[in-house]
């Protein structure tokens, strides 16, 4: 493998591995770097999954040392996630690659509309929800949210983040923590999906994955020691930049395509 392809992944990882700890949409990025080094989207799909793998396993071990975690309530939603995202897998891996596309863009738009209800309360603890228990709806959507990750992943972390705040009543700090998790819990099963559909290329998803563990490891210690405030700032920079590429205002892949050809 050349050393610039190398360095790509890596670096890329890094990026990637630092916003999707603290946020969520970074995997657009390794999907454009995939896809420029000549996979199939969902062959890109299946193959950053290796690297979401290691990222998680990382910034999970951060929070967990520092007691960010709840793990009875994060047991409970995993079940379902799960489930969802088995299904998820199944379904991409049948689906036509035009298909995919044009799915792609319509998850993309609809995430950045997400992101427009209530930003305010992602920032706040619920005292009154924390000590209520989860309403059975809840599991329905997160089944739906785990087909959602197990389809594409892209912007995950936003769905769980507003579910785990809005619904469950954890400030940001504490659903990031979780969130994390709950990626690291449901993460091996689509991945196992992908493998056995050869939808993996092992050599550039475990080199991704080395700048996806750095950055993690960057990330989880930035938000344990600045909490809410450098997540919020993450998930800002992330907002516009996804407005920018649905925009057109720029192009993620051919930008991407642009620095790697230099």
């Amino acid at each position: 493998m050349e050393i610039h392809v190398v360095i790509a992944l890596i670096c890329s990882g890094l990026f990637v591995g630092f916003i999707n700890t603290l946020s969520g949409g970074a995997t657009i990025i390794s999907l454009s770097v995939l896809s420029w080094l000549g996979l199939p989207l969902s062959v890109a799909n299946g193959t950053n999954r290796v690297a979401v793998l290691f990222q998680t396993l990382t910034s999970v071990s951060s929070f967990q040392n520092n007691k960010l975690i709840d793990w009875k309530k994060s047991i409970k939603i995993a079940i379902p996630l799960v489930i969802g995202s088995i299904v998820g897998s199944f379904i991409v891996i049948k689906i036509n690659e035009e298909i995919f596309r044009y799915c792609f863009i319509v998850i993309m738009a609809s995430m950045v509309i997400f992101m427009f209800i209530k930003p305010s309360l992602w920032l706040k603890e619920n005292a009154e929800l924390l000590k209520k228990p989860i309403k059975k709806w809840y599991y329905l959507l997160f089944f739906l949210i785990g087909i959602y990750g197990g389809f594409i992943h892209v912007g995950l972390g936003y769905y769980l983040l507003a579910v785990i705040v809005l619904g469950l009543g954890h400030d940001l700090l504490h659903a990031n923590a979780m969130k994390n998790l709950l990626v690291l819990l449901y993460i091996p099963f689509s991945l196992i999906v992908f493998i056995a559909n050869d939808q993996v290329v092992w050599k550039y998803g475990l080199i991704h994955a080395i700048g996806n563990v750095i950055g993690a490891f960057i990330a989880s210690r930035l938000a344990i020691k600045n909490g809410n405030k450098i997540i919020r700032i993450v998930m800002i920079f992330v907002f516009l930049f996804l407005i920018a590429d649905l925009t057109n205002l720029i192009n993620v892949k051919n930008f991407i395509s642009f620095l790697l050809n230099k």
